[in-house]
């Protein structure tokens, strides 16, 4: 099985457009929750649990929760903390929370989101190691890439998802972990 993940879609008007990022790969346990997802997608699966992937509406948001809380516990311990995540845009209340909690804790925040974004930086108390950047250049930047230091054994994630309520409740998105430097 080899399969082809990006961050954006496939059509060849906006990929003149747009930068975007793909994984293509043969790693076996992607490849079943590949086919486990569109299995999900023709009525054949009810699939709840995923290897690796991460899916929307299924566990997508869950995780990237899980991932902030590890953040907060590693910020809070003396450990490496810190969360750089790059988007369209952020308008997910649960995911903007868990961001101030976790600037509250001293996690070192740099979100680079394009469009919209709920979070207010530099808030004294609030969101002062949040920082926010918007990229504006000749290509639309659409890739969404996410790393989580993870005590010093960072997590990396691409995907097709910003942290929207509509990408993470009311569509069909998906994560994937980049493990392998190559």
């Amino acid at each position: 099985t080899y399969y082809h993940i990006g961050t954006g879609n496939y059509n060849p008007k906006t990929a003149t457009l747009y930068t975007d990022l793909g994984l293509f790969s043969c790693q076996t346990e992607l490849g079943a929750d590949l086919m486990d997802l569109f299995n999900y997608l023709t009525g054949y699966s009810r699939q709840t649990k995923y290897r690796k992937l991460l899916v929307a509406p299924v566990n997508m948001r869950k995780h990237f929760v899980e991932m902030i809380d590890a953040e907060i516990a590693h910020a809070l311990s003396g450990a490496p903390a810190r969360i750089i995540a790059k988007m369209n845009a952020l308008d997910d209340v649960t995911i903007a929370r868990k961001l101030y909690e976790a600037s509250q804790a001293g996690v070192s925040i740099d979100l680079i989101v394009r469009g919209t974004c709920r979070i207010r930086p530099g808030i004294a108390g609030v969101s002062d190691n949040i920082r926010v950047l918007s990229v504006i250049g000749r290509f639309l930047e659409h890739p969404r890439i996410f790393y989580f230091e993870n005590g010093g054994a960072p997590r990396y994630y691409i995907g097709s998802a910003d942290w929207m309520r509509r990408n993470l409740s009311n569509r069909v998105e998906a994560a994937v972990p980049i493990e392998d430097p190559r």
